[in-house]
């Protein structure tokens, strides 16, 4: 195998203070999960500003590279020989075995950047700079240097040990999931919600996860393709436990009893208030939803205000500024696109008004529920004691 070692940098983490250890233990908590799925075995170390993986047999390295791509808190995956001998005349030898092992081609352009975070070694970085791309020019006439858009820049650090490497692979960015506490995520089958639960989980907060089901109105698929789409979620966020509710006594309750053009509003502001009791029992501290202002008749300024009323915790709306097109493009690239669209409905669907109020009054709204206050608040204990639980990883 080319490589062995990874080194990891992280960039949010590094503007922390005196805890950034906390994160930085976090982050490597995730790696070493994230690891667990790839065939082989790793070492995750870390030293001061730097966390390194270390391979210790054989590996598949498209899939460590799929693996910690996926890892949020990463900034960047940088493939890398790491020798201990630090020794200069030795280290010459060691960048130019790299360049021959790494470049097979090697008509092209470079620059060396060398840091010794060790400032007793005997060359300063700009010596060993000069040095470093002598050496690569004796060994391979063929290559130039450009220090102002090369085509490979060769990084060597001098530390406890000393790093080569020239690849920056992209990572995620964001914070190691779990530094931020735990929200609960409203999670339908379409495009929007499985999007914000990503980019909530990206800010290092831990999700759980409620769907509301309404059989015999929606089908088991419907349940699985949402169980489909947490599973999809989890790779970036971690387990997720995902709450089933079953929603269909309380939807049927509240078409009976409320006016129809008041029906999105109403079963959104209890299901807002079901999330909120399972996350009170989960530790959760917020509320995420996939809403965007003036998408659906229950998502402009004034019935997100109406929804809002209920809720006695932050209610994280990632999406809220986004157009349709901008959420599909990150459901593409976190691989949830393809599940989202599946032709199977929700609860939500079924039980649409033919003309939803769009500009909600919330006393009116206070007085419809007045019809439901005979049975709604036993329906909503036994939708939330009676609530099907599974774990999507």
């Amino acid at each position: 195998m080319l490589y062995q070692s990874f080194l990891i940098k992280y960039a949010e983490i590094g503007t922390k203070g005196k805890n950034r250890y906390l994160f930085e233990d976090a982050l490597m908590k995730q790696i070493r999960r994230a690891l667990k799925e790839v065939e082989g075995e790793f070492a995750v170390t870390k030293e001061i500003g730097r966390i390194y993986v270390r391979a210790k047999g054989d590996y598949d390295y498209d899939d460590v590279i799929e693996a910690l791509k996926r890892v949020f808190g990463i900034a960047w995956i940088c493939p890398m020989f790491q020798i201990e001998d630090r020794d200069f005349e030795k280290l010459k030898k060691e960048v130019a075995d790299y360049i021959g092992q790494v470049y097979p081609d090697r008509r092209l352009t470079f620059k060396v950047d060398s840091r010794r975070a060790d400032k007793t070694y005997p060359l300063t970085s700009e010596e060993m700079n000069r040095e470093l791309g002598e050496a690569l020019l004796n060994a391979y006439p063929e290559m130039k240097v450009d220090v102002r858009r090369p085509q490979v820049m060769v990084r060597v650090e001098v530390r406890t040990g000393v790093n080569i490497y020239s690849q920056m692979i992209p990572g995620p960015g964001g914070m190691p999931v779990g530094t931020n506490g735990k929200a609960m995520l409203l999670l339908s089958g379409g495009i929007d919600s499985p999007v914000a639960g990503y980019m909530i989980a990206k800010r290092g907060v831990k999700l759980e996860a409620v769907y509301f089901h309404a059989p015999p109105y929606t089908s088991e698929r419907a349940k699985q393709k949402v169980v489909d789409l947490a599973k999809l979620v989890s790779r970036y966020s971690g387990p997720i436990r995902l709450h089933i509710v079953n929603f269909t006594d309380i939807q049927l309750y509240i078409y009976e009893q409320c006016p129809h053009e008041e029906l999105t509003i109403i079963m959104r502001r209890y299901m807002m208030k079901i999330a909120q009791a399972i996350g009170g029992e989960t530790e959760c501290l917020a509320l995420i939803t996939g809403e965007s202002i003036g998408q659906v008749a229950s998502q402009t300024v004034q019935s997100l205000a109406a929804t809002n009323e209920v809720c006695s915790v932050p209610v994280f709306r990632p999406v809220i500024g986004f157009d349709k097109q901008e959420i599909v493009d990150i459901a593409e690239k976190i691989g949830t696109y393809e599940t989202s669209i599946q032709p199977y409905e929700d609860c939500c669907t079924i039980f649409v008004a033919k003309h939803p109020v769009t500009k909600p009054n919330v006393k009116m709204i206070h007085r419809s529920e007045e019809n439901l206050k005979e049975k709604i608040d036993e329906m909503v204990k036994t939708a939330v004691e009676n609530r099907e639980t599974v774990m999507c990883r």
